[in-house]
């Protein structure tokens, strides 16, 4: 990690990387770990894609500096638990054992600074209870990639032309009924499985949704994930939990700064 982080928290949660896809956003979540510090670091399932690095090596240099970035925070003593996902389930044969430092393992439990027990995993176990909107199954997963690079080179143009970044994968997942139905059909079923093993909340990710809601009394966390959102989850000191939108952060730094030399040329 270079330099001195201007973030620390408790813990942080991140998700759904995808390093090894064309639609991993490395770049962003390369500056977000560089910026923040944390005791406890959970990378809570599909860190790797192994599913499209089969199909086809896709590799950028600073899928390494993230790499290292995480490598370095388990030698200085930062607890780092790494939970397969099903786009890097070849990790679960490794369930239980240490690599570097960083715990290996399919899910585990994380106690808050405010001593609630919160179970962690990856959510995938979910998709034989909660079924794909079938227009999501249509769609395919080679197509999803093509929609997300699409909406790549169109947020390029958007930052061009000085708007904000837009996700059209989001967008239809928030204004399709049914891919709406299927959220919050996976949430309840996460809630479940918290409620059934006396649980406090959960967290998790999966579904590219970052989400903090309550539940029937059981809090739901979903970190999100660096395709579309980027988005992480953060514990702080006192046991609380925000989520962090990087993209959005950047975006109004990027504004401010924008506007201040603007306003330095009209003094000046």
């Amino acid at each position: 990690m270079t330099g001195n982080p201007k973030h620390h928290y408790r813990s942080i949660f991140i998700s759904d990387t995808h390093l090894g896809s064309r639609g991993c956003k490395s770049a962003l979540l390369l500056d977000f770990l560089e910026q923040h510090d944390c005791q406890n670091l959970y990378m809570v399932g599909d860190i790797f894609d192994g599913w499209r690095l089969r199909k086809r090596w896709f590799w950028q240099p600073d899928y390494d500096d993230i790499i290292q970035n995480v490598l370095a925070r388990a030698q200085r003593g930062a607890k780092v638990v790494y939970l397969s996902g099903n786009h890097d389930g070849f990790t679960r044969n490794f369930t239980g054992h240490s690599m570097s430092k960083i715990e290996l393992a399919d899910e585990c439990i994380h106690i808050t600074a405010d001593n609630k027990k919160m179970l962690v995993l990856h959510g995938d176990r979910f998709d034989g209870v909660v079924k794909f909107p079938a227009w999501l199954t249509k769609l395919g997963d080679a197509v999803y990639e093509n929609l997300v690079i699409v909406n790549r080179y169109y947020n390029l143009l958007r930052t061009r032309m000085g708007y904000p970044y837009w996700s059209l994968s989001g967008y239809i997942k928030e204004n399709t009924k049914s891919a709406v139905q299927y959220i919050a059909a996976y949430e309840e079923a996460c809630a479940k499985e918290a409620r059934q093993r006396n649980f406090d909340g959960v967290i998790c990710g999966h579904i590219h949704h970052a989400a903090i809601r309550e539940i029937d009394g059981i809090m739901y966390y979903n970190d999100g994930d660096w395709v579309e959102s980027c988005t992480a989850l953060a514990e702080d000191y006192d046991g609380q939990f925000h989520l962090i939108n990087w993209a959005e952060h950047k975006r109004k730094l990027s504004t401010k700064t924008r506007q201040d030399k603007q306003n330095d040329t009209v003094t000046a």
